[in-house]
């Protein structure tokens, strides 16, 4: 609508200034000023949708599998000799913040805030009355020749009409017009600061850059031993990430600055940490498990074995007639609590048999277990 406004006031000032000339009036009583039509201006900004090449639709696995698709195309690791490969990174990576983020999405999906995270603030409900039409623009609209009639007998009609809504020309006062169209409500007097009779809207605070998040997975030895961790930034510079104590998958990191740039500085990153899985160690609250396969000799007269360790292979003393499923602590072996404090590993036994117990039958030939392990409640 607002693109009408310049014709609307063009087509009432000459009708002003025709009736003006009409009159033999060489001038108009107040000085009349060159019209400015200020149209609102729009900056293209991207959507993210269309940055990730998803649907407005997708789901959230959509939206982070388009994602880790275009960010390992796009990585500066893989695109040193392309800018414009960083650039699309960087654009990639902060469509994701925005779409990966519930809230955030929901707020541009019903428009209250751009593609980069800023509000959005649309105008007022324009003129406040009756349109263009009868009761537009503060009272009469643009007023009618229907209802001209000459003043009296033997006079021009055309030079004497009063035009409805306008008034007679003599009082006729741009000045008056424009702030009938711009400083008024449509239908009351009462000025207002802003335009259109509605107050503006303060401008909104200097913001910072939108937040860029990051996804960082781990090893598993790392992780229990915190050890630090290279990470790449969208602007192409790597720093070592010093992991925190009480790690656990999912833990998110901020890094202070390491966002977009804003014009109140720079937002911040955030990275989101996964622990990758083990071969033969799992994780079970802060502590470590192994499963640790033993000869049979080895249960039946003890002895020493060389254990791994998420801190390094160790020397583990095996009693005696020990048993499958017998579990045995290392002191300090595990993942680092938020107090500083370690968990344990816990090495539970498994007695292997050989593949070939001939041997081991001619020796037990004749000899008998007189125990009976299934002895007890339930068997």
């Amino acid at each position: 609508m607002a693109l009408w406004y310049p014709g609307i006031v063009l087509f009432a000032c000459l009708r002003v200034l025709s009736r003006q000339a009409y009159l033999g009036k060489r001038r108009l009583r107040k000085a009349s000023l060159p019209i400015f039509i200020a149209l609102p201006s729009y900056r293209i900004m991207a959507d993210p949708y269309s940055t990730l090449g998803i649907s407005p639709s997708a789901s959230e696995a959509d939206i982070k599998s388009a994602y880790r698709k275009l960010a390992k195309e796009l990585h500066p690791d893989r695109n040193k000799d392309n800018p414009r490969a960083s650039e699309r990174f960087s654009q990639v990576t902060q469509a994701y913040d925005l779409l990966s983020d519930k809230e955030k999405r929901g707020r541009f999906d019903r428009g209250e805030m751009d593609s980069e995270g800023n509000p959005t603030h649309p105008f007022g409900s324009g003129f406040g009355g009756g349109g263009f039409g009868g009761s537009g623009f503060g009272g009469s609209g643009f007023g009618s020749y229907a209802n001209a009639r000459p003043n009296g007998p033997g006079q021009n009609g055309g030079a004497s009409r009063r035009y409805e809504g306008f008034g007679n020309a003599d009082d006729m006062d741009l000045g008056d017009l424009f702030e009938g169209l711009f400083g008024r409500g449509a239908g009351g007097s009462q000025r207002g600061p802003g335009a259109f009779g509605r107050a503006a809207p303060p401008p909104p605070p200097p913001r910072k850059g939108a937040n860029i998040n990051y996804k960082l997975s781990v090893p598993f030895v790392d992780a229990a031993t915190l050890a630090k961790q290279r990470i790449t930034l969208a602007d192409g510079k790597t720093i070592d990430l010093s992991l925190p104590a009480g790690l656990e998958d999912g833990t998110q990191m901020r890094l202070k600055g390491k966002g977009q740039q804003g014009p109140s500085g720079p937002g911040d990153g955030i990275v989101t940490i996964t622990v990758q899985s083990h071969p033969l160690f799992t994780r079970v609250g802060d502590d470590v498990r192994l499963a640790l396969p033993i000869t049979l000799d080895e249960a039946v007269l003890g002895g020493k074995v060389r254990v791994p360790t998420v801190d390094g292979p160790v020397m583990l003393k095996i009693s005696p007639g020990s048993s499958s499923g017998k579990v045995l602590r290392l002191k300090g072996r595990g993942f680092t609590r938020k107090s500083g404090a370690r968990g344990d590993q816990l090495v539970t036994l498994e007695i292997r048999l050989p593949g070939d117990v001939t041997e081991l039958e001619k020796r037990l030939e004749g000899w008998s277990d007189t125990e009976d392990p299934r002895k007890g409640p339930g068997f």
